[in-house]
């Protein structure tokens, strides 16, 4: 639908029940009520602002729309500029840059650090030249700051940007630790911590960082007098950054693996077990201590950095379902101790409770563990298996398979199974265990309507010697795909396009083909480090829509979401409307037509994240419309929401929760949302877990 407001409508936030503190949770000003889409001053402005706020929508593809912005971050009026600059900056286009920099030196501390964000964003993509600029900009603005949350602005903007060169990471420590020097709040120390998190990334790449730096970021580990808990996340930041950095040395990791605080401990468990270097006597013993630590998130790192089977075979029995499923994984290579095999095969025989949606977690992950174990006695428990009413465990039946080398097993599942997610995971197995040896079977599976599937039989052609039998198929897969018209089958239309390019195949079917790709997606995690975001580029396929009215942005100015947990609980979100209003809107749209009813989280990976809200309880089904990316200054903190994607301006509503900080999620992955209460219900969330439903209130 198209937004229309009136010259006399207003939107103005009200003051939120339970609302987290901004300053608490990222130490800088994010949108103190200052609700950017407000529409309220005049006649004039609203239709300013609305014009601003589309144009942002469409990614300002006209010389007029990147006008609005432009006019917009000059404007006189404070809510005007800030939109038009973050706007700006969410196009991460390097020309505007220089529109950008003058709102450095505003009056106003919540402008100014907006600013500063969206110079870094706005060079995301940048040649050095630009980049150097920006640099010069945000270092100059930085000796002159006063305000220190908008100090803290500028140290992470200018440890962020995409240096590379030996020469502008050079630089970029010395301003930082002459910042350090200067001030001593713990704003301050957040911000040079934040920005030495994120430049430790980019160094991986050109250097290491300097020793002046390393040192730094040591005493920052170390928790100040009377800042054990409001400095907590300095500690955490300082110590990702020497983790990245390879920086850790012995005196600190004891020193973090006693932080009171059990984020700061499994950072501590994660350097211990860090693959880049032998394992110490030091490492060993902060490890061991970690396996007993009260916090579960603690013992779980401890557990993946553990290489004593018997401790692992006891982690098994740990309280928390997560810390013992992800023992029961580790006793795949634990082969020769016969008491892992046989707690192997106890589990995998306890089926007395996994016919329940909550209870089949165990034998599932043991089934896959005995498979590399002991395959033969994995074997055995196969059949079982592969004919449960349960479609996860007949999933992970597949994976077993696969490590069983079981042709036979894999074929069925791939072809007879009525789960899309069953076959995709046997299709998978197939490409490594009969590799085009199965074609005929990829071919049979282009005809799913899964996009997982299709897009995995079309990965599993890739190369084909059968080309002759394969191309008609996948043209006439990539056809149906094409008509369909749904955002969301990107990546199995990229798939497909690859392996016709791949044998030679004529990939065009027709006019719409053509905006199945656009650009080069911006860098980010990937499936297996985070929430989705691939490096496929995608645009839409169809015209952009809003969700955004004046009506819904006053009704839902500063709304909650509350989400049932079949047989777990419930938790509450705190929704920002200031900040992701397309984003909060799309959200609770969905969620009041009752979209997310009876859908599930798919993803638990824990110390992570949780992900779900697929109707097709995978990574490649969501809504059908994409979604632009809205990100701004809220950090990926333990308990935000973000909307998953594979690429940029991706996101087809399917929303993951932060279980822990993930701060290189930052700034590539929208928050629109955090939990208010119910963490440890979060905490709890199993695979499959069922959204019985999320009830929004404005």
């Amino acid at each position: 639908m198209k937004m229309k407001v009136g010259a006399d409508q207003c939107v103005r936030p009200g003051p939120h029940r339970g609302w987290p503190s901004r300053h608490v949770a990222s130490g800088r000003h994010i949108g103190r009520p200052l609700l950017a889409i407000a529409l309220c001053a005049s006649a004039a402005s609203a239709q300013t602002r609305l014009a601003i706020l589309q144009a942002e929508d469409r990614r300002a593809p006209t010389a007029n729309d990147v006008g609005a912005l432009r006019s917009g971050a000059h404007s006189p009026d404070p809510q005007t500029r800030r939109l038009a600059i973050r706007a700006l900056g969410r196009l991460e286009r390097a020309a505007v840059i220089t529109d950008i920099v003058p709102g450095l030196r505003h009056e106003l501390p919540e402008i100014r650090s907006e600013s500063a964000n969206a110079i870094a964003q706005a060079a995301r993509n940048a040649d050095r030249r630009a980049v150097d600029s920006a640099q010069t900009s945000l270092a100059a603005r930085l000796k002159a700051e006063a305000d220190s949350d908008v100090r803290a602005a500028l140290c992470e903007a200018i440890g962020r940007l995409p240096y590379t060169a030996a020469e502008q990471i050079e630089d970029t420590e010395r301003a930082l630790v002459d910042m350090a020097g200067r001030t001593g709040t713990v704003t301050d120390r957040l911000g040079v911590a934040k920005a030495f998190e994120a430049l430790a990334r980019t160094a991986q790449k050109i250097g290491p960082l300097s020793d002046d730096a390393a040192a730094l970021l040591r005493r920052l580990v170390t928790p100040a007098s009377g800042e054990a808990s409001s400095g907590s996340r300095v500690r955490r930041l300082a110590l990702e950054a020497l983790v990245t950095a390879n920086g850790v040395d012995s005196a600190t990791l004891t020193a973090a693996a006693h932080d009171p605080d059990a984020q700061a401990r499994r950072i501590a468990m994660r350097a211990a077990a860090a693959p880049n270097h032998p394992q110490t006597a030091a490492d060993r013993t902060v490890l061991s201590g970690g396996l007993d630590d009260p916090a579960a998130m603690v013992r779980l790192e401890a557990l993946r950095g553990n290489r004593s089977c018997d401790r692992t075979i006891a982690a098994a029995a740990d309280r928390d379902v997560h810390v013992a499923l992800a023992a029961l994984d580790q006793l795949a290579r634990c082969g020769s101790s016969a008491d892992a095999i046989s707690l192997l095969e106890h589990a995998v025989d306890d089926l007395s409770d996994a016919g329940s949606l909550r209870e089949w977690h165990r034998a599932a992950h043991a089934l896959v563990a005995l498979a590399s174990a002991a395959a033969e006695r994995g074997a055995a428990k196969l059949p079982q298996f592969t004919g449960s009413s349960i479609w996860q465990l007949r999933m992970y039946a597949a994976r077993a398979a696969a490590a069983l080398t079981d042709r036979v097993a894999l074929e069925k599942l791939a072809t007879t199974d009525a789960d899309d997610n069953v076959r995709e995971a046997a299709v998978e197995g197939l490409t490594r265990v009969a590799a085009h040896d199965a074609d005929a079977v990829y071919v049979s599976e282009l005809t799913r309507s899964g996009y997982q599937v299709v897009r995995a039989a079309a990965l599993a052609l890739e190369g084909t010697p059968n080309a002759d039998a394969a191309a008609p198929a996948l043209r006439e897969a990539l056809q149906r795909l094409v008509a369909e018209g749904h955002d969301n089958s990107h990546d199995a239309r990229a798939a497909i396009e690859k392996t016709l390019a791949g044998v030679g195949a004529d990939r065009r079917v027709g006019p719409a083909a053509g905006r199945t790709r656009a650009r080069a997606a911006t860098d980010g995690p990937g499936r297996t480090e985070g929430p989705t975001r691939g490096s496929a580029p995608t645009v839409r396929t169809k015209p952009t829509e809003t969700d955004l009215t004046a009506e819904d942005l006053r009704r839902l100015a500063s709304p909650r979401a509350r989400i049932a947990i079949r047989g777990v609980g419930t938790f509450e979100l705190a929704l920002f409307t200031s900040e992701a209003p397309a984003t909060v809107l799309r959200f609770a749209h969905l969620a009041e037509s009752g979209y997310y009813d009876g859908l599930t989280f798919h993803r638990v990976v824990p110390n992570f994240v949780i992900q779900g809200g697929s109707p097709g309880a995978n990574e490649y089904i969501g809504d059908a419309s994409y979604m632009r990316d809205e990100v701004g200054l809220w950090p990926h903190v333990r308990g935000a929401v973000g909307i998953s994607t594979r690429g940029h301006d991706t996101g087809d509503a399917q929303i993951f929760i932060d279980l822990v900080d993930n701060p290189r999620l930052d700034h590539v992955y929208t928050v629109f949302a955090q939990v208010l209460n119910g963490i440890d219900v979060v905490d709890r969330i199993l695979e499959g877990d069922v959204i019985d439903r999320i009830d929004i209130i404005p």
